[in-house]
């Protein structure tokens, strides 16, 4: 209290409105004329600000969060160590002896045995070129498919209902087919990881042995016929050997200059070898093949494809899945997910933005599209419809 009588209080009156200080009104009229005092007292800019631009900023991080992630990525996560890149020689004149030496390899007195494994789910048309492809060198083609999808979608036995195109490989066939563990809403790759076991086993019952080689990729993850016969043709190559496969989208128009590598080739080791699809070894083969990822003839194959596989949570909003919004992506070779490229330096993520380049080579792909060219005109540059249903 002060000498003269008065109360002293060290709260500091409002500077913006003085006159609500000292009011006795009610709580709720006191708060109401504070906020009014408060909303006169706001600068233009900054209710513009607060009323406009923080709810856009919103909005855009829920439709565009996934851009920012990925583009930030250098910040969050480096490279990984790079391969061990094995140049690749290959001439169709020049003996298997003198190729085998180039790689600094010698060659054997006969070739190993090769086992081609695979995963199946829909791709009959990429099944039949890679097969094709690889016949002349393979002893057993070893395929496995299921009653559902990665991500617990029922599916049907694509291979079983068109095993009549595959006849060509019917005497060295191994096929199996497991039933889907139903399990909606677990992580897709528990499912993946227990079809590639199923694989393994599956394997086993075909007859590999120690030494034989086994190629272990996707079905449009396709080994060249020469890279094939000279690995099985070569000493000392590798134990695991990684192959850096031509990166293809939708077609063969579309090149992608982020490498594949993910395809290997295996000289089996009883107990050891286990099938799977991540990186496995230092050592990568050069130029050793095609990756044409949904490389499909029908747009329902690609909606298929969007939901079923391990990458389903990309499909981030329904309209993705709209067949005139693909048919569009597909002919301007954009991404059907809106993504930025998966890379982790800035600059190589801003110089890979945007559609990949149109591509009017066709030189060195695989020969049973040029044998059967009305066929697979699709896959061919120049030919981005795709048939509906």
């Amino acid at each position: 209290m002060m000498s003269d009588g008065y109360y002293y209080t060290s709260k500091k009156s409002d500077d913006i409105c003085p006159d609500v200080c000292g009011q006795r009104d009610s709580p709720t009229t006191l708060s109401m004329s504070r906020l009014r005092c408060m909303l006169r007292g706001l600068d233009l800019k900054a209710l513009i600000f607060l009323v406009v631009f923080v709810p856009m900023l919103i909005v855009g991080a829920y439709l565009h969060g996934q851009k920012i992630t990925y583009f930030l990525r250098p910040l969050w996560q480096s490279p990984p160590k790079p391969f061990i890149e094995i140049t690749h020689y290959y001439h169709e004149n020049v003996p298997m002896e003198d190729i085998c030496k180039l790689h600094g390899w010698v060659i054997r007195e006969y070739p190993r045995r090769v086992f081609d494994a695979v995963l199946f789910s829909n791709e009959v048309d990429m099944l039949k070129i890679r097969w094709k492809e690889l016949y002349p060198y393979i002893t057993q083609f070893v395929l496995l498919e299921s009653n559902s999808t990665f991500t617990g979608l029922p599916k049907l036995h694509n291979f079983a209902l068109n095993r009549d195109q595959f006849k060509f490989i019917e005497p060295r066939l191994a096929y199996g087919n497991i039933a889907g563990r139903d399990k909606k809403g677990e992580n897709p790759f528990f499912e993946e990881a227990y079809q590639r076991i199923a694989l393994d086993q599956l394997l086993r019952l075909a007859g590999i042995e120690d030494d034989d080689l086994l190629i272990m990729s996707d079905v449009d993850e396709i080994p060249s016929a020469h890279t094939i016969n000279l690995l099985r043709w070569c000493d000392d190559i590798p134990h695991v050997l990684h192959l850096h496969l031509k990166n293809h989208l939708y077609s063969f128009e579309f090149q992608i200059k982020h490498r594949s590598w993910r395809a290997s080739v295996h000289r089996y080791r009883s107990g050891k070898t286990r099938y799977a699809h991540y990186r496995q070894s230092e050592y990568i083969l050069a130029d050793a093949g095609w990756h044409c990822s949904f490389c499909f003839r029908h747009i329902s194959d690609f909606i298929f494809k969007m939901k079923a596989y391990s990458h389903s949570d990309r499909v981030r909003f329904s309209h993705y899945l709209n067949p005139t919004r693909i048919q569009d992506v597909i002919c301007k070779g954009a991404d059907l997910y809106d993504m930025l490229p998966e890379e982790y330096t800035f600059k190589d993520i801003i110089g890979n933005m945007g559609p990949i380049p149109h591509s009017y080579s066709a030189i060195d792909l695989p020969s049973y599209l040029f044998e059967n060219p009305d066929k697979y005109k699709y896959l061919l540059p120049g030919n981005c419809k795709r048939e509906n249903g």
